[in-house]
């Protein structure tokens, strides 16, 4: 874990020896002899923290402070005043405009150190904070608030962040009376950064499907136009995103996909589960790549599972990642259940090395009611984000 930085700027050369050396042991230190150099060292490179002085030749404290609030990139590093003065004028004019701290000379220097640790760990706390409100916008924003109820199907989702969260996304929308399209991503990447590419991936998504729908409602063709554009996007050049798209013809029970590296589809029946085993190059790579639509049909009682990779990449209590084969296996068990999802889940963290997901959770479960079973639409499934 990389140490915080700080910047000490103090023209008592004694005293910023001293501070060097000692705060040293602890962080990463720079100094100044006043503002001026300061300015220059953090134009160079932004510190966590500025220890400064008020009284000093060239450009004083209350300066450099006034200059660095004013910049975009520097107006939230928290500062301390050290100064000989004890007048109340210069300690209420430092507070009031928003200094951190106000320390006076002589000072201790495990004093400092405390004030100094108390205010990083408050600015750690504000980011994390900000961090997971960031996080659960974007995921807001990147999964639905409900599912597609259709007479003679069950439709199940779930998702759940680990920490920050990362790329993970999932979208449908009807394109027609009773077909309805599915896109399933996961952007290389964790945490905000990923998210926030995602967020970005998926309004091209969306903007692509609803452009390109009156022309054609091909997964593969799809496919080809959002890699063209993600290849093409300067924003974007250095992103690499795995993608299912997934046409549902509701009337004729197929399924139509085209699949850009994602994590390949399980096909779970009463019997044994499958892996739909077709998968083409992920996307931004390569603005050629062609993409190949493919069809199946899901007969009465069987299931489609879709899904993203901390499902698979979850560690079994040998040692070993479950795979899709073991993610496959755990599938059949969990289709007859009235929450399957659920059930699969359960039975993966049974058979974990850990009682606990060590990555994002996303699970698309589609399934077709058997033959005789009630063709009146089910309850509403909501979509379930968990906390």
């Amino acid at each position: 874990m990389s140490r915080h930085s700080l910047l000490i700027v103090e023209d008592n050369q004694t005293l910023r020896r001293l501070l060097e050396y000692r705060l040293g042991k602890v962080y990463e230190v720079r100094s100044a002899q006043n503002g001026e150099e300061a300015l220059v060292l953090v134009e160079e490179s932004i510190p966590d923290l500025i220890v400064s002085d008020i009284m000093m030749p060239k450009m004083d404290g209350f300066a450099l402070f006034s200059l660095l609030r004013q910049g975009e990139r520097t107006r939230t590093i928290p500062f301390i005043f050290l100064t000989a003065k004890t007048d109340d004028t210069s300690r209420f004019k430092g507070l009031g405009e928003g200094v951190d701290d106000y320390i006076t000379k002589p000072f201790d220097i495990e004093f400092l150190l405390t004030r100094i640790e108390r205010i990083l760990e408050r600015i750690e706390v504000h980011q994390q904070q900000l961090s997971a409100r960031i996080g659960r916008d974007f995921s807001d924003r990147l999964l639905p608030k409900s599912m597609p109820q259709v007479p003679g199907y069950r439709t199940f989702f779930y998702n759940k962040p680990f920490g920050d969260g990362g790329g993970d996304l999932f979208d449908w929308t009807e394109v027609r009376p009773g077909s309805y399209l599915f896109t399933v991503g996961d952007i290389m990447g964790k945490g905000l950064q990923a998210k926030f590419y995602a967020f970005s991936f998926l309004s091209y998504i969306r903007s692509t499907i609803h452009a390109m729908l009156e022309q054609t409602d091909s997964p593969a063709k799809l496919m080809h136009r959002v890699n063209e554009m993600l290849v093409r996007d300067e924003l974007l050049e250095e992103t690499f995103a795995s993608l299912l798209i997934m046409r549902w013809d509701t009337e004729t029970n197929t399924i139509t996909y085209a699949n850009a590296g994602h994590c390949r589809p399980i096909f779970v029946t009463p019997d044994r589960s499958g892996i739909v085993e077709h998968s083409e190059l992920i996307l931004g790579l390569d603005k050629q790549e062609e993409y190949t639509d493919r069809s199946f049909q899901l007969p009465p009682g069987s299931a489609l599972i879709t899904y993203t990779d901390g499902l698979i990449e979850q560690v079994a209590e040998n040692g070993e990642q479950f795979g899709e084969k073991g993610v496959a296996a755990s599938a059949t068990e969990a289709l007859s259940t009235d929450q399957p999802v659920q059930a699969l889940l359960k039975t993966l963290l049974r058979r974990s090395a850990e009682p606990r997901f060590s990555d994002d959770i996303l699970v698309f479960w589609l399934e077709r009611q058997p033959v005789g079973e009630s063709a009146d639409v089910p309850p509403a499934t909501p979509a379930t984000t968990a906390a």
